[in-house]
């Protein structure tokens, strides 16, 4: 029996002239316009619950965002079921979580991505207690030396609905990019995470709709963005 690949390389690179990575680019420009508007270089990428494509998201935006000649930093700050790593064959013996205790400098676990300006932080060590860790003043101080240092910061976060650490990472970002799965996500459950977001004032940047056929035709999946400024409806 063949294995299936669970944690592929992102399409923006195994495929970089699929309709999808065309996808990507338009919600990459459409941050840029975000940004003219207003001061966004930390971006968190989350959902209701696991699955729904935020790591496949956030991965396939840095690869997208670093081949328009921007450096790019991508933090994996899922410390419960890390995948960034896997996606881009890396190691993930140190990270966030070793900065974080003080045992390794950022320098020591930034890794280069698989192309020129991308940079890689993954999750290090699963420690017993992310929420505080991404909650703490070192997380807060990490993230303003990261300012200085990239043009654009992308951290995958864990679902909203799961646990407690994308709520407390919102502290620190600049804006939101939610994943909705447009087979498998409970309506119910995504209104509830978009309004956690909304209560706690994280600004939502917009709503990625994945795994959405564009018609009957099409047997790709394609994903779409929805910038919005004013309140969500999911």
């Amino acid at each position: 029996m063949a294995l299936t690949n669970r944690n592929p390389l992102p399409i923006t690179l195994s495929n970089p002239r699929s309709p999808v990575t065309e996808a990507y680019r338009t919600i990459r420009t459409n941050l840029q316009f975000a940004s003219v508007v207003d001061d966004v270089q930390v971006v968190m990428t989350t959902s209701s619950l696991p699955g729904e494509g935020k790591t496949s998201t956030v991965s396939n935006l840095a690869v997208v965002t670093a081949q328009s000649g921007k450096r790019v930093l991508l933090i994996d700050a899922d410390m419960r079921k890390p995948q960034i790593h896997q996606r881009f064959h890396t190691s993930n013996l140190t990270g966030l979580s070793s900065i974080l205790i003080k045992e390794s400098s950022l320098e020591e676990c930034t890794m280069e991505g698989a192309i020129d300006g991308l940079f890689i932080l993954p999750s290090g060590p699963i420690p017993p207690n992310p929420s505080e860790l991404l909650s703490s003043k070192p997380f807060t101080r990490l993230i303003e030396a990261c300012r200085e240092q990239y043009d654009l910061i992308l951290v995958d976060s864990p679902p909203v609905l799961s646990v407690a650490d994308g709520l407390a990472l919102t502290r620190s970002v600049d804006g939101v990019v939610f994943v909705v799965d447009a087979q498998n996500t409970n309506r119910v459950m995504a209104k509830k995470a978009v309004d956690s977001l909304q209560q706690i004032g994280a600004r939502i940047l917009g709503v990625v709709l994945n795994k959405a056929k564009r018609n009957a035709k099409d047997s790709y999946y394609y994903y779409n963005y929805y910038s919005s400024n004013h309140k969500v409806n999911v």
